[in-house]
Formats: C-alpha cells, sequence, structure tokens
C-alpha cells in the first residue's frame, strides 16, 4: 500500500515552513514510519497541520477556490500565512510500494490578479529506472492550467534539467518535447479552469497511469475527528462503508459490515468487546425500518445498553477499533486528538492498536496523529513522535524527538516519552 515518506509545507496558516520526513531534495532525512504523532501544545498549529491533509483532499475533490472556503477556513487570505504574499505549497513525497521508486506531487495555490485563488504551478516527478542522483524526472508539470504530461509509466521525457524553483516556461518547454525524440508520448494540455487540479483531470485518463494512482491515493486519504454526540443519532438506514469525519455514520457503517462481512463482522465485535473495558458483549439489533442498533452488554447486567446510552470514551474506542478493521482500509488514516473523552489507561492500548495495523500486514494503512495527552505519548517512540512549537515570530516550527540522542538515551533507559514531555523537558531541548 502507499505510503508517505514525508510532507512538506509552506504559507499555509502558522505552518510557514515546515517538513516533516523525507522529501526528494533531503534525502539524508529519515522517512516518516507507519505510525507518526504530532505532539505540541494548545495553538502551536497542531490543528493546521491536520487540516493542511483535508485541504489537499479538498482541492482535488473540490477545485482550489471551494476548498479555501470549506470547513470554515474562510477563504484564501485567510489560510494564507500573515504577512505572506507568496503562495501557499505542498509538497508530499510517497512511495506507491514499499520497493517502488519514490512520487513527488508539488502544488502551488497564489492569486490571480482578480484576487481569487488558483493552481499556480503543479507537479509530479519520479526519477528514472536506474536514476540514483540528481533531480527527479517530471511526468506532469503545469502553470496556472496549462503543461505538458507524460503518457508513459516507466521512463518518462528527457530534459528536467531546470532548477524546481525557477519560473515555468510553457514556450521553452514546448520547444524542448518537440525536438525531443519522445514527444509523440508527451500530451500538451490546458485546462479550461485554472481553479481545478490538473490530476483531477487528467488521473481520470488511462492514459496517465501514474497520474490515475496518485489521484486514487489522495481520494483514498481518511480524516477523523470523532464526536461521540455525532455518533448518537440515529441516520436513516443505508449500509455506508467508511466513517465519516465525525462518525455520525456509525450505525450505517454497522449495517455495511453486517452486510458486506457478517462472519468477519461478528469475530471483530468479539475482539472488540475483549478490548473495552467492563463490555462483556457487543452485538446488534434491527429496527423495523432497517436499521442496526449497537448493543452494549455490561458486566453484571443482563439488558444491553445502545449506542445512545454508553459513554463516551466507549463508543469513541469502539469506532476507532471498527474504523482499523475495514477489510479495505484506507492508505492513510489521519486522527485529530484521538484521546479525548478517554480514560487514561486505554491510551496505550489505543496507541498499540494503531501501531499493530499500521505495521502488522501487507495492505496496512500509515496511521498519523496529533495529541497534547502525556499518557498517550508515554506509548510512543521518539522516532514516531514529532514535536510542534510556537516560534517569536509567532510560526510554528517542528522536529524529530529522535534527533535528541539525549532523549532517545533517556527513553531507552526506561523513563516514558510522556513524562518527559509533561515534565516540558521537551520544551528545553
Amino acid at each position: 500500500m502507499a505510503g508517505i515518506e514525508g510532507i512538506g509545507i509552506r504559507n499555509y496558516r502558522v505552518l510557514k515552513d515546515v517538513t516533516l520526513g523525507k522529501l526528494w531534495n533531503t534525502q539524508a532525512a529519515q522517512p516518516l514510519t507507519p505510525m507518526t504523532a504530532v505532539i505540541g501544545k494548545n495553538g502551536v498549529g497542531k490543528s493546521s497541520l491536520f487540516d493542511a491533509f483535508g485541504f489537499l483532499a479538498d482541492c482535488l475533490r473540490l477545485g482550489v477556490e471551494e476548498a479555501c472556503d470549506a470547513r470554515g477556513r474562510g477563504g484564501f487570505d485567510r489560510i494564507r500565512s500573515q504577512g505572506s504574499k507568496a503562495a501557499i505549497e505542498l509538497e508530499v513525497y510517497y512511495r506507491e510500494e514499499p520497493n517502488s521508486r519514490p512520487i513527488t506531487y508539488e502544488l502551488a495555490i497564489d492569486k490571480d490578479i482578480s484576487g481569487r485563488p488558483f493552481v499556480s504551478r503543479e507537479r509530479l516527478r519520479q526519477r528514472r529506472r536506474g536514476q540514483t542522483h540528481g533531480r527527479p524526472f517530471s511526468f506532469l508539470i503545469m502553470e496556472a492550467g496549462r503543461g505538458a504530461a507524460w503518457q508513459g509509466d516507466a521512463q518518462g521525457w528527457r530534459g528536467d534539467d531546470t532548477d524546481d524553483r525557477a519560473e515555468f516556461d510553457f514556450s521553452a518547454l514546448l520547444k524542448e518535447l518537440t525536438d525531443d525524440e519522445e514527444s509523440a508520448e508527451t500530451e500538451f494540455v490546458e485546462l479550461d479552469d485554472k481553479r481545478k487540479l490538473g490530476i483531477a483531470t487528467l488521473g481520470a485518463l488511462k492514459q496517465h497511469p501514474r497520474i490515475s494512482s496518485f489521484r486514487r491515493f489522495i481520494e483514498g486519504w481518511y480524516l477523523s475527528y470523532f464526536t461521540p454526540d455525532a455518533a448518537r443519532g440515529l441516520p436513516l438506514a443505508g449500509p455506508q462503508r467508511r466513517l465519516n469525519m465525525h462518525g455520525d455514520n456509525l450505525g450505517n457503517v454497522v449495517q455495511f459490515m453486517k452486510r458486506e462481512h457478517s462472519i468477519r463482522f461478528e469475530r471483530i465485535l468479539e475482539r472488540i468487546a475483549a478490548k473495552v473495558p467492563g463490555i462483556d458483549r457487543i452485538g446488534t439489533e434491527r429496527t423495523l425500518d432497517g436499521r442496526l442498533l449497537l448493543c452494549f452488554n455490561d458486566q453484571g447486567f443482563d439488558d444491553p445498553f445502545y449506542a445512545q446510552q454508553v459513554s463516551d470514551g466507549t463508543l469513541k474506542i469502539f469506532a476507532y477499533l471498527l474504523m482499523l478493521e475495514d477489510p479495505q482500509p484506507p492508505p492513510f488514516i489521519c486522527i485529530e486528538e484521538p484521546e479525548n473523552g478517554l480514560y487514561h489507561k486505554l491510551l496505550e492500548v489505543l496507541v498499540e492498536e494503531f501501531r499493530n495495523h499500521a505495521t502488522g500486514r501487507k495492505q496496512a494503512p500509515q496511521i498519523f496523529v496529533t495529541t497534547h495527552q502525556p499518557y498517550f505519548v508515554d506509548a510512543l517512540s521518539p522516532n514516531e513522535t514529532w514535536i510542534l512549537e510556537k516560534e517569536a515570530d509567532g510560526f510554528s516550527s517542528i522536529r524529530r524527538a529522535s534527533d535528541d540522542s539525549i532523549v532517545k538515551s533517556m527513553v531507552d533507559e526506561g523513563l516514558g516519552l510522556g513524562s518527559l514531555w509533561y515534565s516540558e523537558y521537551l520544551d528545553r531541548i
């Protein structure tokens, strides 16, 4: 399954210039782990980091102008870093498979002369087979809705020796590709709406398999900010494969699992019941209008409690564990503050579940979490943990806990990372 090795964000709210993991031009850096956690105090930008993933997914789904306004973002000027006149830039460095050559996606969004956001630059690049150094080869390069894409899936056209920050020259590219022996495999494209991503259009065409693959990867991302009160509702009957962001379709997901994976679903309920304190058994009950109600049997009680009656923590951990048991999991799961409402001794269990599902099978999802709970952090390793901080200029910086040898040594000696976080030692390194 595809996995992100690094992400770069520039000029997005308080994230003026942050990089997590490895990018194509920072090969000495270590890639992101299968489970990654970002810790930080309130107001340092954890929600902005979480939202940056959602913003990219919304740009693909809705277009950049609508994405700037979606989910209460308030428009381009509200999400661009204060005082900045530069474009918002997002960079994703990922592999489609563990042994495949990494691919870089770069997106820049700016304002046009009318003040509306548009895609100012978009690029997908990958090193050719056998290429071990030098700039990766661009198989999609566009500026303001115009550019070129290579139609193959193995080599790529020649050239691309310009600096990656240099101004894009469409006419020069046109001449270069016209003179190139591989020009027959190059498609010149011009979109009728420069507010839409090129990967959204070209990714729907069979002649661009690598672009299509990346589009499917982004479309498969799952972002979660589970709200127990939302999950207590009784949605209309109708199976749905995956929980939405707030979890208010939990009953629909239960319907889907019961219908499509009935035997497996019963085993899942047994496993989850064994992991939730005080719960003896979890079952389902069908209503007259076709909906499925979750029934939780507490130890010592004969009559079950329904989802509307159980505690926030019980409902929340059930939803997370059900999400992880998806027979066809999303490639990337991003969860904001999963600790809210959970008993502190459940947090170590939850971290272990996240880690096991991120590493325990071939088609495992990559899991990204934001938190500030010391008990949750205690269960993390320094290599999995990134510390987000606010600098004197008001913008955020980020660093990996494992980059400090003293921290690594203290954790190796048995001192919990959460204890270091609680004591504010991590703030001083």
